[in-house]
Order: C-alpha cells, then structure tokens, then sequence
C-alpha cells in the first residue's frame, strides 16, 4: 500500500502577517514585500557607503595637513620682496659715479633699487656744450652721448652707494648691442632713462643690461648695454 503525506497549504502571501510588537501585526502586501536579494543589496551598499565614508573622513585631515605643509615650503621659498626704491640728487649721483662736467649726463635719479633697476633724468638744454657743433642750426644730442647717459644710469645700478669718500669700484663700456634711436631729442627735452639689469656675472665683473630712454613718454633710444666693473686704485 502506499501512504501519502498531506501537507496543509501555504496561506497567501498577501495575508501573510508581519509582527511589529506584542500587540500590533500590520499586513504587508507582496508587491513591497523585500526579497533575500534586495536585502543583500542594501546591506551591501550600507557598508560601501560606511566604508566611503570612513575613507573620506579619515583622508581630509591628510590632505589638509598636506596643503599647509605646501604652502609653509612655498612661503619659505619665496623670494623675499625687493627694496623700496631711493631717489637720488646730483651731489648723491657724482659720490658714485666718477663723471664731471662736461660728460655728465645724468641729472638726478628719480628711482633706483642697486642691483635691479634706475630711472635717471637728463635735462637736456640748449647750454650743453655738443650743440654749438651738433649741428649749427639744428641742434640735436648725439645718438653715442643718448646711449653713454643710459650707462651712465646703469653704473649707478651697478655700484654700490657712495658715502664721503665715494666708491672704490668704477665700471667701463664694454658694448652695446641692438641700438636704435627712434626720435630726435632736443633742447628742452627730459631724457627719461629706463636701465634694468638683466644678468651679472660677479666672477668676471661682467654686467648685461637693457637700457630704454623716453621723452614725454615716447621710446626715443633703446639698446643692450654692456659694463665691465674694476676696482678704483685711485681711491
């Protein structure tokens, strides 16, 4: 004979009861009822988004802790800021350069920072004494003296500032390159002498610089200069 087994049937889903509490049961239909998968799912993404988290939080201190250390290191490497520029009077220009009457050709520096830059003034009047020759009728300032002020400015770059007894350094021409001269100056002009220097060579004494002069603001001069420092065995 054989003998079955009869097994009660599994009510319906959608009457199944969820108990909340002791004395509370709610119904949950099926359609949001959550399956074992889902429920993985999120447990999964749970602790993906605790893990994240955690991460985050533990690698903002880092990152902030190395954004400051940056910048104390670019602070401390920085370049500290230039001096304030000096201006100088014709007693201060003739203790350091060593040019007289008649080829002095710079009036009074209205900016200088030694090392760097100078802005020099040459008043220009008809008394200098190259006009009489340069030319009868015409008078213009020669080109060479243009370009002999604007190194004279440059050696006022270069040396260092004279106390009573001046300077004991002296600098010589030693070359120009890439002049140009794009405007007459005359009598009544403000030759305004821009020179800035570009590179030093303090083993050889060696001086590169560039060297611009304006009148009323428009580039009248403009060259590549070249001094070569000494010392001054007369002082």
């Amino acid at each position: 004979t054989s003998s079955s087994i009869s097994q009660s049937p599994d009510p319906p889903l959608e009457d199944m009861p969820v108990t909340l509490s002791a004395t509370r049961t709610v119904s949950i239909p099926s359609n949001h009822r959550p399956t074992q998968k889902s429920c993985r799912t999120r447990s999964l993404s749970a602790r993906a988004h605790v893990s994240s988290t955690a991460g985050l939080a533990a690698r903002l201190p880092i990152a902030h802790m190395t954004r400051s250390v940056f910048s104390v290191m670019a602070s401390e490497e920085a370049e500290p800021p230039s001096p304030a520029p000096i201006s100088m009077d014709i007693n201060q220009v003739m203790a350091v350069l060593p040019h007289r009457y008649p080829f002095l050709l710079v009036d009074k520096v209205k900016e200088l920072v030694p090392g760097e830059y100078a802005i020099g003034v040459k008043n220009v009047t008809v008394n200098d004494n190259f006009f009489p020759g340069h030319f009868p009728g015409r008078p213009l300032m020669p080109g060479v003296l243009q370009v002999e002020a604007m190194a004279q400015v440059g050696g006022l770059v270069l040396l260092p500032p004279g106390g009573e007894g001046g300077t004991n350094e002296i600098f010589f021409f030693g070359g120009v390159d890439k002049c140009r001269f794009r405007k007459p100056v005359v009598p009544g002009d403000v030759l305004e002498m821009h020179v800035k220097l570009t590179k030093l060579q303090k083993r050889f004494g060696i001086a590169k610089m560039e060297g611009k002069a304006y009148v009323d603001g428009k580039l009248a001069c403009e060259a590549e200069l070249m001094l070569v420092l000494a010392k001054d065995d007369s002082k």
